[in-house]
């Protein structure tokens, strides 16, 4: 490796490198593209496992490793390589961060309508390969929808590029779409290019107190079912404490105003609450707390997801146990789980695993302590996809050099 990469691109790994409890032999961290597709098809010539890593904040994600013989470093890749404002899109290397291109953005009055967790440090590789995404989701889409090119150093050395600059274009194959929640098993990420939307004039959030999940449900599908436009719509709740409700409105002053004349009708059964800090952190505040500790996500469908969290509350009604759930409008709920002991821990696990199964949803563990992951699939059932996904990997990465065995069903 020392020959492929100059001095200082290459060195010995350190505990604070581990992937998951896994503790590779090398850290590589090359100076550009270039270097980085040398890299990877170095390793795979030579059979090296590699992982990649970007901020770091999400390496708890997805099964432990079978084997990572070294990680490899996207953080001298993290410029914002273009903005090109009149066509509103960005391009950015995959070290970057999210709030680095956000503050390149804002001087053209535009931004990029995501919000993931820890935008300070999470780059824009992890982000693409975990496609993570908050509240914004239900006004702009997911990360998914939003990119639109990429480029991919594939296993063997090939810098593969897809999509385009510009936001109708449609040449090649939609690699993007494909890399997108890959968590990294097909290919290295070393850049990508998203459109934009323009930053609102205002915003304002309404949060609304209700009885229980049930009426809190209804209260957000209502607003789903009306013309209000919100960017932002989510259920709190947590053991002890009715459930809220937050609504983000954004616009001119005028539009929000006649927004919430029409949520006001909405809302007649409900009480306003006045809520101090940011609700629209709460998602994130749940990686705060005591351990040990699960971290899990739910998708069901929206209407669900009184369900869900009853499902929740039913099965962590122990004393020994405390939770917290927050759930999006379109159906994805974060759930943290504390306990004073691991057992407890899994067997709420299976309890909560097996009520949204049956409502047709999943669950999968995002963090939890490492002796209960090595018992568990954090994953779950995978369906019908499974052989299919077998067979991408197979096809992209046929040495299965890349993050082996983290993904669904041990790709």
């Amino acid at each position: 490796m020392d020959a492929v990469l100059a001095e200082g691109q290459v060195r010995d790994a350190s505990p604070t490198d581990a992937i998951d409890g896994a503790l590779p032999l090398k850290l590589i961290e090359p100076a550009d593209e270039q270097g980085l597709a040398k890299a990877v098809a170095w390793a795979n010539e030579n059979g090296i496992t590699l992982a990649a890593r970007g901020g770091g904040t999400k390496l708890s994600w997805g099964t432990p490793p079978r084997s990572v013989d070294a990680v490899i470093s996207t953080k001298r890749l993290g410029r914002v390589l273009e903005h090109a404002w009149a066509d509103m899109t960005a391009t950015v290397e995959a070290g970057c961060t999210v709030s680095r291109l956000q503050e390149e953005l804002v001087k053209r009055g535009q931004r990029l309508a995501i919000d993931p967790l820890f935008p300070e440090r999470a780059t824009f590789g992890g982000l693409v390969a975990t496609n993570d995404s908050g509240t914004l989701r239900i006004r702009y889409g997911s990360i998914r929808d939003l990119i639109i090119g990429i480029t991919v150093a594939l296993p063997d050395g090939t810098l593969a590029r897809s999509g385009g600059k510009v936001v109708k274009n449609v040449a090649g194959y939609d690699l993007q779409k494909l890399m997108t929640g890959a968590l990294g098993t097909l290919g290295v990420i070393t850049q990508a290019t998203f459109r934009l939307h323009p930053l609102p004039r205002e915003s304002q959030t309404f949060s609304f107190g209700c009885t229980d999940s049930a009426a809190a449900n209804r209260l957000i599908l209502a607003i789903m079912d009306s013309m209000l436009v919100p960017t932002g719509l989510q259920m709190r709740v947590r053991a002890g404490s009715g459930p809220a409700v937050d609504i983000r409105i954004d616009g001119i002053h005028a539009g929000i105003e006649a927004q919430s004349e029409q949520l006001q009708k909405l809302t007649t059964d409900t009480r306003r609450i006045e809520e101090e800090g940011d609700v629209w952190s709460e998602r994130q505040q749940l990686w705060q707390g005591t351990d040990p500790s699960l971290i899990g996500k739910i998708s069901v469908l929206p209407s669900q997801l009184a369900s869900a969290t009853a499902a929740v509350e039913r099965l962590c009604s122990s004393p020994q146990l405390k939770w917290s759930v927050v759930a999006q409008s379109t159906g994805l709920a974060t759930v943290r789980i504390e306990a004073s002991e691991h057992g407890q821990l899994h067997f709420a696990l299976n309890g909560i695993r097996a009520a949204i199964h049956a409502l047709g949803g999943t669950v999968v563990v995002l963090t939890c302590p490492a002796e209960m992951k090595k018992q568990i699939d954090v994953w779950g059932p995978t369906g019908d996809a499974q052989q299919l996904m077998v067979r991408v990997k197979q096809q992209f990465d046929p040495r299965g050099i890349l993050n082996r065995g983290r993904f669904v069903g041990g790709i």
